[in-house]
C-alpha cells in the first residue's frame, strides 16, 4: 500500500535521483559492498525521513542490501512529490507529500509501523516515539539523524522506557562536522537567499544557538558580510561565540536590532512576544531546527491585526502598529520546507547516509548483545566514511611511522 499525491512526476524523480547519486560517491561505494553479502536479506526497515532525492538514494541502498522499505516524511511540508513518486513507482511503500496536515502527518507515521519494521531510521525521533506510543514490538533496532531526536532517545533512556538499542548518528564527530556544520549551514543560506532574493552584506543576522549548527551558521552569514549576533544559553558557547568574533547579547537586546533572526537551538519559544514587541519593520522570522517551535508563532498571530501570503515560503504579520513581521516556511525547518528548497548538498548526505546504512547494519549484526540505550556510533564506521570520503576527493592521509607509533604508545619519552 502507498499513498502519494503525484506519481505523475515519477520521471522527474528519477532524474533527480540519478543527479544525487552521481555525487554520492561514498554510498555508491557502500551500496555495492552491502549487495554482495546482503546483511539487511528480509528485513523491513521503516523511514521518518525528509522524502527527497539523497533520501531516494539511501533507500535504494537499503533495498540493495536486502532490506524491504516502507517511508514516510518527517516533516510536513520537506517531501519533494517527484521523489516520492519516483519511489512509489520502484515498489517501496511510501506514505508522504508536500503540504501534509498534522493529522496526515501522523496517520503516515503509523502506517509505516503498521508494516512491522524490525529496524528504524528516524529523524527528529517522532516515529521512534510513536512506536513506544502504540506499543509496536519486533523493532530490535533503530538509528537517529537529529540533535532532537537523540536529546529525546536519551531521555526516554533516563525514564526507563527506551525498548530497543537507538544508535545516535547525529552525535558521531564526523556528522557533527560536515553535516550539521557546514551542511545546515550552507543549506540554510541557500534557502533564505532563494526565498527572499535579498542581500545579506550588511544586514544585522541574529543567530540563536552556537551548538554545531549554530556556529556554521554564524560564520556563512560573516563571510556573506552580515553583522552577526549569538544568543546562546550556555556559558562556554556564548565564550566561543565572542572569541570567534561574533556579538554575543540575549534575545531581548538582539530583538531590538535584527534584521534576520535564524533559530538553531532545538528548544521552545527562543524568539516570543516580548521579542516580537521591539522589532523593526521587515524582520525576517527563520527556523533551522527540526520542529516549527522555536518561534512563538501561536503569539505572533494573536499579536498581529492582520496575516497573509506574501510571496513563496512567505508569511506576513502586520503588528498594530503596522510593522511588518516575515516568517519563512511557516516557522519550520528553512533549508526543506521551502517549495524550492533542497536540503543539504549531496556530498554532505552522501557521509550521513553512509553513516546510517553501515550503523544500520551493525545493529542487525550485533542484535543479541546490544541493550535498549542510546550508542554512540562505533569509531571504525566513522573512520571508514571519513576515510572513504578522503579517497573519493584525492586527498592522501599520512601514515605514521613505526618510531611514531612507538612514541605515541609509551609513557618513557
Amino acid at each position: 500500500m502507498t499513498r502519494i499525491k503525484h506519481p505523475e512526476l515519477a520521471a522527474l524523480g528519477r532524474s533527480r535521483i540519478e543527479w544525487a547519486t552521481q555525487h554520492m560517491p561514498v554510498l555508491a561505494r557502500i551500496a555495492k559492498e552491502l549487495e554482495e553479502r546482503k546483511p539487511l536479506k528480509g528485513l523491513r526497515v521503516g523511514l521518518a525521513l525528509h522524502v527527497e532525492a539523497k533520501t531516494a538514494v539511501l533507500v535504494r541502498t537499503l533495498s540493495r542490501a536486502g532490506a524491504k522499505i516502507t517511508i514516510a516524511g518527517c516533516n510536513p511540508l520537506s517531501t519533494k512529490d517527484e521523489c516520492a513518486a519516483a519511489l512509489a513507482e520502484e515498489g517501496h511503500e511510501v506514505f508522504a507529500w508536500r503540504g501534509e496536515t498534522e493529522e496526515e502527518y501522523w496517520e503516515n507515521l503509523r502506517s509505516v509501523l503498521e508494516t512491522r519494521p524490525q529496524l528504524i531510521i528516524d529523524d527528529g525521533g517522532d516515529l521512534t516515539s510513536l512506536a513506544h506510543r502504540m506499543g509496536v514490538s519486533g523493532i530490535f533496532g533503530a538509528c537517529e539523524e537529529t540533535t532532537t531526536g537523540v536529546n529525546r532517545a536519551k531521555q526516554m533512556e533516563r525514564e526507563g522506557i527506551l525498548r530497543f538499542p537507538i544508535i545516535a548518528v547525529n552525535d558521531t564527530p564526523s556528522k557533527r562536522l560536515f553535516d550539521n556544520r557546514f551542511g545546515t549551514a550552507e543549506s540554510t543560506l541557500q534557502a533564505v537567499l532563494t526565498i527572499t532574493n535579498l542581500q545579506l552584506s550588511g544586514k544585522r543576522v541574529v543567530v540563536a544557538g552556537y551548538g554545531h549548527v549554530g556556529r556554521g551558521i554564524a560564520s556563512r552569514m560573516k563571510a556573506m558580510g552580515a553583522v552577526v549576533y549569538v544568543v546562546e544559553v550556555d556559558p562556554i558557547r556564548a565564550l566561543e561565540a565572542a572569541m570567534d568574533g561574533f556579538i554575543v547579547t540575549d534575545m531581548q537586546e538582539a530583538s531590538r536590532v535584527g534584521d534576520i533572526f535564524i533559530t538553531c537551538t532545538g528548544s521552545v519559544n527562543v524568539i516570543r512576544k516580548e521579542h516580537f514587541s521591539q522589532m523593526k519593520d521587515g524582520v525576517l522570522l527563520v527556523n533551522a531546527g527540526h520542529f516549527d517551535v522555536e518561534i512563538d508563532l501561536r503569539s505572533l498571530r494573536d499579536m498581529a491585526k492582520e496575516h497573509r501570503k506574501g510571496i513563496q515560503d512567505v508569511e506576513e504579520f502586520v503588528l498594530p502598529d503596522g510593522r511588518r513581521l516575515y516568517v519563512l516556511c511557516q516557522g519550520r525547518l528553512v533549508n526543506l520546507a521551502g517549495e524550492h528548497s533542497m536540503g543539504h548538498p549531496c556530498e554532505i548526505m552522501d557521509m550521513s547516509f553512509s553513516l546510517q546504512a553501515l550503523s544500520l547494519c551493525y545493529l542487525v549484526e550485533h542484535r543479541d548483545e546490544m541493550k535498549p540505550k542510546v550508542y554512540p556510533v562505533p569509531e571504525e564506521i566513522d573512520k571508514k566514511v571519513a576515510t572513504l570520503k578522503l579517497l573519493s576527493l584525492g586527498a592522501k592521509l599520512e601514515a605514521q611511522t613505526e618510531e611514531q607509533i612507538r612514541y605515541r604508545s609509551s609513557w618513557l619519552l
